[in-house]
């Protein structure tokens, strides 16, 4: 049996292209496994969802009483969000990915001049100012960065991919691989860590260093980006009091007064190690009742291991295993640059952030404010993921399958 020659040809094409071209391949072009989206991927985002809301409410009914009057507080605004979440992300994986790279640029440069209005007109929580207030809402930019910064150097590793590459050309290949790219990541960590949102700072720069490893950078400027983020981190240390502080109550805690600075991190950690094997039980958390400060935030990943023992700790870890890989998959099938590494940006933020914050909750790292996707109460969070998990998902109805 022979292969029928013009489907060959086809296929041959559609692999030269992949190769040869920056520009996308077109839909009418590509070999599809699925001909939809991926519908693992949007099975792994409603359960994350759901099962985040769960354990916000569960979590943070104790306190949403203690403060507000109402155990139902935070669940009815998380909700809320998730609903709007859905929406978006459902409008956001029907919709054409390719303008992406029309609208890049000025997302980019609106989201700047936000986080500029936050220097100028923002509130503040604690030494953190993040917010700014948008009628009822409260609005963090830097959630918003995230997104546009990945979107943005995706275009420019796609523009410029023949150039970073170029790899006989050391001067080339470096401009337009690391110097420009970095200067890009620099002016938006500068402005972040202007509002003293260091754990945003270090979140952003190591998704924008992801984005243009993948896009194929010369590895070796990698070694010097290093000490260059490790001199960025000292140089924080030194000249920020609050960011020294934080380092000496993680290296140092038995000099700090345990129901001072260093009381979240102890509760959490009580929260952690009273989880046993399953837990205590779904809602019978005892470190909850006032506690763990906030525990519907950052440290919403104690309350599970106490509730569900390590056994729930390693169910949600494995979840976003399974989610990250399967952004991966798509990443791996997406039909031109810019998606690819869009895809890979945006899991990576997942992957980056739900790392630093179950190392921030067993105190593996420093404590500082790192919210755990899809778990940690925060509405503009929430629609910044769902909306990204939708762009993936639009990326993924337009997978090239490997032959």
């Amino acid at each position: 049996m022979t292969l029928n020659p013009s489907g060959a040809s086809r296929r041959k094409e559609v692999r030269r292209k992949r190769r040869n071209s920056n520009d996308f391949i077109k839909p009418t072009d590509v070999v599809r496994v699925k001909g939809s989206y991926d519908r693992i991927l949007l099975v792994l985002v409603v359960i994350l969802t759901l099962f985040g809301l769960v354990m916000d409410f569960s979590a943070s009914y104790p306190y949403a009483f203690s403060r507000y009057g109402d155990s139902f507080h935070f669940v009815k605004r998380q909700a809320l969000f998730a609903a709007a979440g859905f929406v978006i992300l459902f409008v956001a994986m029907h919709f054409d990915y390719r303008w992406l790279r029309k609208v890049s640029l000025p997302v980019y440069l609106v989201t700047l001049g936000l986080l500029g209005a936050v220097l100028l007109y923002g509130i503040a929580s604690g030494v953190a100012q993040r917010w700014i207030v948008v009628g009822d809402f409260t609005l963090q930019p830097s959630e918003i960065m995230k997104f546009s910064l990945v979107i943005l150097l995706a275009l420019y590793v796609a523009r410029n991919q023949a150039r970073i590459t170029n790899y006989r050309n050391f001067w080339q290949s470096s401009l337009y691989g690391v110097f420009i790219p970095v200067l890009i990541i620099g002016l938006t960590c500068g402005l972040i860590a202007m509002e003293k949102h260091f754990s945003g700072t270090i979140i952003v720069f190591l998704i924008g260093m992801v984005v243009i490893f993948a896009g194929g950078a010369r590895k070796s400027w990698f070694i010097g980006a290093g000490v260059t983020a490790a001199a960025a981190i000292l140089a924080l240390i030194t000249f920020f009091p609050y960011a020294r502080e934080r380092i000496d109550m993680w290296l140092h805690p038995e000099a700090y007064d345990p129901q001072g600075k260093i009381w979240q991190t102890l509760q959490g950690l009580y929260a952690v190690g009273s989880g046993g094997l399953f837990g205590v039980g779904l809602g019978n958390s005892r470190q909850k009742f006032l506690y763990v400060s906030q525990p519907q935030n950052d440290f919403v990943f104690s309350i599970i291991a106490e509730e569900l023992g390590f056994a729930g700790a390693i169910l949600v870890i494995v979840l976003f295993m399974l989610l990250i890989w399967r952004g991966f998959v798509i990443a791996l099938k997406a039909p031109d640059t810019f998606s690819s590494l869009v895809v890979i940006g945006l899991i990576s933020k997942v992957a980056i952030q739900t790392i630093l914050n179950i190392g921030v909750v067993t105190n593996t790292i420093p404590n500082t404010g790192i919210s755990l996707p899809f778990f940690s109460y925060g509405g503009s969070a929430l629609l910044m993921q769902l909306g990204e998990m939708g762009i993936i998902l639009s990326i993924s109805r337009y997978s090239y399958q490997r032959e």
